[in-house]
């Protein structure tokens, strides 16, 4: 412990100043008035923000507000890389979580960078849901709002790679007990039913059908969890893992939680020989740059463990211990 508290002395001020943005966003926002777009539309083209229409719903971006799926950060439903063509097969200890991930021939299955399109659907939602309104399945997205969301530049690279993203999305195949608990989805089904995109000169945007299953696990009631922005800066998918794990588990109200190593080797559903995920885990709590959370790494009892903190109440506590500590009398 003492190692890690030299540690987080070097970073403390990062992590308050992430920690205080994070809290932030997550009590109550105020309505955001946004600027019309700089383009003049003419009536018959314009469409009123945040308002239903015939074919889905125009969608609004609020970059303080990306939420997670918190069931399926559980279990692992997408691959740590952006290359896996192996299966992902996944049973929870007591039998109950059932998951097989399996790819289209011509695609590789969705990855954890794909889901950043779900995560900002899944923000979507929720807005629909705080206003006490059912969500559409299908969502119309300008193109430059989920760019803008997904940290990502408005260009033709990153628009042809949102369009990968969403064809794996579409045709990784997904077999799960989890919510699918009475079996009346077969398998076959994936994460959207359909995707497309429109480009003239004065619409560029994303249409999005997230298929039935999975949009009724995002709308169960409490099942989306909000996440911290600076998740979409992490390269890294062991991290992005990570944090979603320490999210999930420790969330804001939680001091700590530990996982196993084996138990995060299949938790992470990752195709690599264990002792390459070892080695890979371990760099990752030696960075210690999960937005949000400490890293620590435990050796005790011949089991090797990973603590999960809250930084913000590790900090707490570190500081309320500095200030009632005894101090030292000086000789004069």
């Amino acid at each position: 412990m003492k190692k890690l508290f030299a540690e987080f002395l070097g970073k403390v001020v990062k992590l308050f100043r992430v920690e205080q943005e994070f809290i932030g966003q997550l009590e109550p926002q105020k309505k955001v008035e946004h600027d019309p777009p700089s383009r003049k539309m003419s009536k018959k083209q314009e469409r009123p923000k945040g308002k239903k229409v015939k074919d889905g719903s125009i969608v609004v971006h609020d970059p303080r507000d990306i939420r997670d799926v918190m069931e399926l950060m559980e279990v692992p439903f997408v691959a740590l890389s952006k290359n896996r063509t192996a299966p992902i097969v996944y049973v929870s200890p007591d039998g109950k979580s059932k998951v097989r991930i399996s790819r289209h021939s011509e695609h590789y299955l969705a990855s954890i960078y794909d889901w950043d399109i779900i995560l900002f659907v899944a923000s979507k939602l929720q807005g629909f849901l705080n206003s006490k309104e059912i969500p559409p399945r299908t969502l119309i997205v300008p193109r430059h709002e989920l760019l803008k969301a997904l940290h990502k530049h408005d260009g033709k690279k990153e628009e042809k790679d949102l369009k990968a993203s969403l064809a794996r999305l579409k045709l990784t195949g997904i077999e799960t007990t989890i919510h699918n608990e009475d079996g009346r989805y077969e398998a076959g089904f994936g994460f959207l039913d359909s995707w497309g995109y429109t480009d003239r000169k004065d619409i560029k945007e994303f249409r999005i059908t997230l298929s039935e299953w999975l949009y009724a696990v995002a709308c169960r009631n409490g099942s989306l969890l909000k996440i911290n922005p600076e998740y979409f800066k992490i390269t890294s998918g062991i991290k992005r893992f990570l944090y979603r794990t320490a999210r999930k588990h420790v969330g804001t109200q939680n001091s700590s939680w530990e996982f196993s190593i084996e138990r995060l080797y299949k938790k992470s559903g990752s195709e690599q020989i264990f002792r390459f995920f070892k080695r890979d885990l371990k760099k990752a709590v030696q960075d210690n740059d999960i937005p949000g959370y400490l890293l620590e790494w435990v050796e005790e009892d011949g089991k090797t463990l990973i603590r999960f903190i809250n930084a913000r109440k590790f900090a707490k506590a570190t500081l309320l211990s500095s200030e009632t500590s005894p101090k030292c009398a000086i000789s004069p």
